[in-house]
């Protein structure tokens, strides 16, 4: 093979190679990565991951990492105020389409409520802070975050409030109530009841409407028993 052959086919393998490699992320994104990848870590494996496992998950190199956090401690902190963050809730909420039927936006609006909640208790299960004591300033940080979610929830719901026999706001707190008892781990093991019964006992609660055989709830027509 020539020597401008061989120079040639050297050059189109750094192309390649160069292609493939990729592109170095802006630093936001690089820190967004990061907090993701340690947070996913976290929830499968607890705090004591290392950072060779958060740079392979991140596909970043190790040395990355402290070039954007100090430390470990302080990413991990950062990936678990990530879990607890409402901005992506409240961002999913004010998505759902408003002019669709009551009953199909709380379904949605219980399907993101659910998964937040489920993230949520399988990180304070992963840190071992499940049944742990609540400072106060855990109770003012979810004092806060109840209320912007319950705000946005009311925000949901108040197109439909003729529907309703209580004022939005109270819908809203019934529904958040409704949602975290009846997904939490501790009271439904791995059997939560589906977003889709959450509403129904919101809504019209268990006792059947007038004109259904209260002992034979399968025999009626569009009433499907608890």
């Amino acid at each position: 093979m020539s020597e401008r052959l061989t120079h040639s086919c050297t050059r189109v393998t750094r192309v390649i190679l160069t292609s493939q490699r990729a592109a170095p992320l802006p630093p936001d994104e690089r820190r967004a990565a990061l907090i993701e990848s340690t947070l996913s870590l976290v929830l499968a494996h607890g705090p004591d991951v290392s950072t060779r496992q958060i740079a392979q998950a991140a596909g970043v190199a190790e040395g990355t990492i402290f070039r954007v956090f100090t430390t470990k401690d302080e990413l991990v902190g950062a990936a678990v105020a990530s879990a607890f963050d409402p901005s992506p809730l409240l961002r999913d909420l004010a998505a759902i389409d408003r002019t669709a039927p009551l009953p199909d936006r709380l379904v949605a609006a219980v399907e993101l409520l659910q998964q937040r909640t489920a993230r949520v208790f399988r990180l304070l299960d992963a840190l071992g802070c499940l049944g742990a004591p609540e400072t106060d300033r855990d109770r003012r940080a979810r004092s806060d975050q109840g209320v912007l979610i319950g705000q946005a929830l009311v925000d949901l719901i108040d197109t439909g409030r003729d529907q309703l026999r209580c004022e939005p706001h109270e819908a809203a707190r019934r529904l958040q109530l409704l949602t975290v008892a009846f997904s939490h781990p501790r009271f439904v093991a791995d059997d939560p009841i589906s977003p889709t019964e959450i509403v129904s006992t919101l809504l019209d609660g268990i006792r059947l409407r007038p004109g259904h055989d209260a002992l034979h709830p399968d025999s009626t027509s569009g009433e499907p028993p608890c």
